[in-house]
């Protein structure tokens, strides 16, 4: 389906060669002054130049023959030289009808659309998730969604922390506290427990201590360093330990990001990578472009042309360790083996920029990726609290991301007990949505890589630019419907009011904002789109008698447009992340 912009530039840019100058003159754009007209084309300035005409004259020219087109209403030469466009009622609902009825709302899938792997979440395995872990997990399940809308097979990767000294230090303490237990008696030759010597909350206890005691008590560090090494060595009891760690912090993972209405479709983590390093290794030697420097191995990743700094791509420590770099190359390799995907997105915070940087780099250099594939770091920026710093817990630490949900849920239930706005059972399953829409969204409407203030207040009202005044929107239109009853097929009609004409105008732009939203990952893009779509919405609802209309014709029409309005707003706040409720 071509976009309304599109045909209305072909229909400009043919008037313009009709009257003796080159087509390429008749682009058109929306207007930026809405109070003077819809559309607006400014070729008759750049092409007073090459024909030697007063502008004014050459868009005079061109209206003249656009005169009589049946998509204008009204089409004005104004000084000194712009072309004011009004489209025609009926050519506006003939082609929102069909906008109606093509798939995804007309908007063409990505001709190169492929597998894309984004990696996004960034849970570490023996840790509770705390708000850091919020922006990639709503920015990241937002951006899935959206590279699918345009016809890519996308898989989410958690890309689990599970593998190095944190898991060292678990089994350290684990040893400190329960020495009896038979992972750590090297006779012991029977089978290992089926169930975990410990819970989520043990284990949620545990980490913060054994890394308090691992920066006071060497002898406990050394301890932590052993087990560390005796894991990743395939050792019996660690690993035993180690697989009852992951599957309970999984399981409490999974909970926690269902909550937030996160999916992953791999739980993949370090430890899945490190078989990939040993020969990744041996091929870059063999390459030759695993180089000595001070004791380390790297990969210069300087290029001709950098206007700053980028230093070398560390592999592996004098000490032979490996680093994030070793296990994030390998994970790349990985990736290409397993599922050969055309794009890697990397939702992460921006101050790893650097490390991309370095790491994309050495991946292209070692010939991991094809020259064509896509490896793309979407840096976020922090939520910070109304003190600019970045949010924390009244007692100044870290917030579990459990506990953010609580608060933001406990909060909404109040408004919506206070306002009563559903009753009974209906409560909960109300309170859960509106609060996920206003958390995400209050996250989402900010460009990812701005850092932003979460204000409890302003996210969680239903007026002005929140999630919970656009569900109420779509809430409001759902009723509307109901009452009228059988809606789906009606048909669209020809705007007679401008709040109807305003409505429909801003329908037409949806396509515009996914594509932006899908070429820059930014799902920033959709929430102001569906704002203003809003905004529209309810003044049309103010300013029009829907239910009461004696014109029974006329009703249908305003029907049928909110109708559509509904299905455009639920497709938007779906590929954000959630959904509306019945009722609100």
């Amino acid at each position: 389906m071509e976009k309304i912009l599109n045909l209305i530039s072909e229909k400009v840019a043919a008037a313009f060669e009709a009257a003796g100058y080159e087509s390429e003159y008749g682009r058109v754009t929306v207007s930026n002054r809405p109070d003077l007209c819809e559309y607006q084309c400014n070729g008759a300035l750049p092409a007073a130049k090459r024909y030697h005409k007063a502008p004014i004259q050459i868009a005079g020219d061109v209206a003249a023959k656009l005169a009589g087109d049946p998509a204008f209403l009204e089409v004005q030469a104004a000084m000194p030289g712009f072309l004011n466009l009004r489209l025609a009622p009926a050519f506006l609902a003939a082609w929102l009808e069909e906008f109606r009825g093509a798939p995804r709302f007309g908007v063409e899938p990505d001709p190169k659309a492929g597998r894309v792997v984004i990696d996004y979440g960034g849970a570490n395995v023996a840790k509770p998730l705390h708000i850091g872990h919020l922006r990639s997990a709503i920015i990241g399940e937002s951006i899935k969604r959206i590279q699918r809308f345009f016809g890519n097979e996308a898989l989410g990767d958690v890309h689990l922390g599970d593998w190095g000294l944190q898991m060292g230090l678990v089994i350290a303490e684990l040893q400190a506290r329960q020495p009896e237990l038979c992972y750590f008696d090297p006779a012991f030759t029977g089978e290992y427990p089926a169930e975990p010597p410990f819970t989520i909350s043990d284990l949620e206890e545990i980490y913060p201590a054994a890394s308090a005691k691992s920066k006071v008590d060497e002898a406990f560090a050394a301890k932590a360093h052993d087990f560390t090494y005796r894991l990743q060595q395939g050792e019996p009891g660690p690993r035993a330990l180690w697989k009852h760690i992951m599957a309970v912090s999984t399981a409490d993972l999974k909970k926690n990001y269902d909550k937030l209405g996160v999916c992953f479709e791999s739980w993949l983590g370090e430890s899945d990578a490190q078989p990939y390093i040993p020969p990744m290794l041996e091929d870059m030697r063999q390459q030759g472009i695993l180089v000595e420097s001070e004791g380390a191995q790297v990969i210069e990743v300087k290029e001709e042309g950098d206007t700053k700094e980028v230093p070398p791509c560390i592999i592996m420590k004098s000490d032979g360790a490996t680093l994030y770099a070793t296990t994030d190359l390998a994970t790349i390799r990985q990736r290409m083996e397993t599922w050969k995907p055309a794009k890697i997105l990397y939702v992460v915070d921006k101050r790893q920029s650097l490390h991309f940087e370095q790491v994309f780099r050495a991946a292209r250099k070692a010939g991991l990726v094809e020259p064509e594939t896509v490896l793309r770091h979407i840096g976020f920026g922090t939520m910070n609290g109304k003190d600019g710093k970045p949010f924390k817990t009244r007692s100044g630490g870290v917030m579990r991301l459990e506990t953010l949900i609580t608060e933001i849920t406990d909060f909404v239930r109040a408004k919506v007990e206070e306002n009563q706005l559903v009753s009974g059972e209906d409560v909960e399953n109300v309170t859960a949505k509106i609060a996920l829409a206003a958390l995400k969204y209050g996250d989402l409407m900010n460009a990812p890589t701005k850092d932003y203030v979460f204000d409890l207040d302003r996210f969680a009202a239903f007026e002005g630019n929140t999630g919970p005044y656009i569900l109420y929107t779509i809430v409001r239109i759902k009723s509307i419907l109901a009452r009228y009853g059988a809606w789906e097929d009606l048909p669209i009609a020809a705007p007679e009011t401008a709040e109807a004409k305003d409505l429909m105008l801003a329908l037409t732009r949806l396509g515009d904002a996914l594509e932006l939203a899908y070429r820059d990952c930014a799902p920033n893009v959709i929430c102001a789109y569906i704002y203003e779509l809003a905004g529209y919405a309810n003044k049309f609802y103010h300013e029009t008698r829907i239910l009461s209309e004696e014109d029974k014709e006329k009703q249908k029409g305003y029907i049928a447009l909110i109708g559509l309005t509904k299905r455009v707003l639920e497709t938007c706040i779906e590929l954000l992340g959630f959904e509306a409720p019945e009722k609100m």
